[in-house]
């Protein structure tokens, strides 16, 4: 294994995976209301999600991407639809002062969940795209070796940045009363059903 490009792909699954978005605070509210574990998967899911764009333009797979391209209003307007759901229902989620581990259905639904939303979002493979042409990854002639490599590092860089966010939040849930949570629901819900008018208005002003 060439060990500087792995290493080089951790870095891009980092970066990609730090910025604070729907996903983001969905994790943390997840990680708050049902404990670190449920935080972790979700993330998992975003994770996965990245792997699979990652493949898409490190293995040169032009059909697959150019259909994902085409089909991005649908996959955009169901993810911004999706973020609306899921921001109601977070704002309407019921305070629960000490929530008992989840079950592996429920880890189930969080990793489903934002690994169908991660991937609603087709654009991420134009970010990989060009990171790895910068990088020279992207070539006529595809070294799959190396493709294999760097996608394996965006995964594990990214699914290290949920595992550290999940932790640090997970610190805090100890110190939170029903108050405090009802707030956090409030708030984490009114930030993800931001996201998705976002994400709906995009498709109706694309330039704006």
């Amino acid at each position: 294994m060439d060990v500087s490009l792995a290493l080089r792909g951790f870095v891009i699954g980092l970066a990609i995976a730090a910025p604070v978005g729907p996903i983001g605070v969905l994790c943390i509210r997840r990680t708050l209301a049902d404990g670190r574990a449920v935080g972790f998967v979700s993330g998992l899911g975003a994770a996965s999600a990245d792997a699979v764009y990652g493949s898409i333009a490190a293995f040169g797979l032009t059909a697959v991407s150019g259909m994902l391209i085409a089909y991005q209003f649908w996959l955009r307007l169901v993810g911004g639809l999706f973020l609306l759901y899921l921001g109601v229902r977070t704002f309407h989620a019921p305070v629960i002062d000490r929530p008992a581990a989840a079950p592996a259905r429920g880890l189930l639904g969080a990793y489903g969940s934002t690994l169908a939303l991660t991937l609603t979002n087709p654009m991420t493979i134009l970010s990989f795209a060009a990171v790895f042409a910068g990088l020279g990854i992207v070539q006529s002639q595809v070294d799959y070796r190396q493709a294999a490599t760097m996608v394996a590092g965006v995964f594990v860089g990214s699914a290290s940045w949920w595992l550290a966010l999940s932790f640090g939040v997970g610190l805090l849930r100890s110190r939170l009363g029903p108050t405090a949570f009802r707030w956090i629901n409030r708030l984490s819900g009114a930030v993800i059903f931001a996201f998705g008018l976002a994400a709906l208005a995009s498709l109706l002003f694309p330039s704006a």
